[in-house]
């Protein structure tokens, strides 16, 4: 049986596309490949072999560097990366049960405030407004299971179902608030603040969030230079390279220039339970096959009314990151990730295969 592909593989893998593939994926994507040396001096060899596995593949690293030239993101793989030493927690106790245990949202409609226009309820939560507000616009879902990795399909459908209603909700008291973006961040290491399981909303005015409505316009030009989709053509490209999937009509890439590890795109047709089953799906897999246990969940989604701008194509994007081992106290992201370009140690075909198997 021929060994799984990696992302070390990708060189080769772009080399036996057809004509049409290969013009395809030039069309959005530069790769370079480099061999990273260095030398390790004696005293030093036996800690490279107890941490790394050898001194050889230490001393010759492959490095592979993809630029999405469309969107401009751009990533560079090390695998060698996912075996640095790190630190231990600050608090060698921490853990979602203890941090549950004082829970600060254990009676939400006490506890926390509601939006102006009075709370959305369910049987799997209830929203209320952001005491510190990012927008004028901001609301939160409150999950009503508390261990925010207590997640099932029907959970997160009805997570999407209240954050749906919130956003009509919020842009029928202010019509001009029209851009949405709904985001979940689990737990401490993805910037979560509440350990309960909750959801974000928000509508901008005047124009999407930066980085939303930089895509925007990236797709539109890729659109007038090419006259094809953007959108469509990502999905191909990942399709041919072996990293794409589809859930109940939902494509799933494991995404070639990830912006931290282990990134999944899902391309859908809107905030709906196909796209909240396609999120499960994926963080099934992130919590049971892959161990991850922090992450973080953006919704991307085109405005809630017409507007003067074109969103011809742009689907609800949803993207999904691991954020690293809650046990550690080493930052996943530094001067690289923030001001020059992602670094990432997990591979996408074994995201692929983690999510379409269930193999790690």
């Amino acid at each position: 049986m021929a060994p799984e592909p990696t992302i070390t593989d990708v060189e080769a893998l772009v080399a036996r596309l057809g004509a049409q593939e290969r013009a395809r994926f030039a069309r959005i994507y530069h790769l370079s490949t480099a061999e990273a040396r260095l030398r390790v001096p004696a005293p030093m060899a036996p800690w490279v072999e107890r941490t790394f596995g050898s001194v050889a593949q230490v001393e010759s690293q492959r490095i592979v560097r993809l630029s999405n030239v469309v969107s401009g993101e751009g990533t560079l793989f090390n695998s060698l990366r996912a075996r640095r030493p790190v630190r231990a927690a600050l608090r060698a106790d921490d853990s979602i049960a203890a941090e549950l245990a004082d829970d600060p949202w254990a009676d939400p409609l006490e506890q926390t405030p509601e939006d102006v226009f009075g709370r959305i309820e369910s049987e799997h939560g209830t929203t209320a407004a952001n005491v510190a507000k990012y927008d004028a616009a901001h609301g939160i879902v409150i999950f009503k299971q508390p261990d925010p990795l207590a997640f099932t399909r029907a959970s997160i459908a009805g997570h999407f179902a209240l954050a749906r209603d919130w956003l009509a909700a919020a842009h029928a008291d202010d019509p001009e608030a029209i851009y949405p973006y709904v985001l979940w961040n689990c737990l401490w290491r993805a910037g979560g603040s509440i350990v309960r399981g909750h959801m974000q909303a928000q509508l901008a005015r005047g124009r999407h969030y930066a980085k939303i409505e930089r895509l925007r316009h990236d797709a539109e030009g890729y659109r007038a230079a090419h006259g094809t989709g953007y959108f469509e053509d990502l999905v191909a490209v990942h399709r041919a390279l072996g990293l794409a999937w589809e859930t109940e009509g939902v494509a799933g890439l494991a995404h070639l220039t990830p912006a931290k590890e282990k990134e999944v795109l899902l391309l859908g047709g809107g905030l709906d339970d196909r796209l909240a089953g396609a999120v499960y799906e994926t963080l099934r897999a992130f919590r049971d096959v892959l161990g991850v246990k922090s992450f973080n969940v953006g919704v991307l989604l085109p405005p809630v009314a017409p507007v003067e701008e074109s969103w011809a194509g742009f689907p609800a994007l949803v993207r999904i990151v691991d954020r690293g081992d809650l046990g550690t106290r080493t930052s996943d992201i530094g001067g690289m990730e923030m001001f020059a370009e992602a670094v990432v140690a997990s591979d996408p075909f074994a995201v692929h295969r983690a999510i379409t198997t269930g193999e790690a």
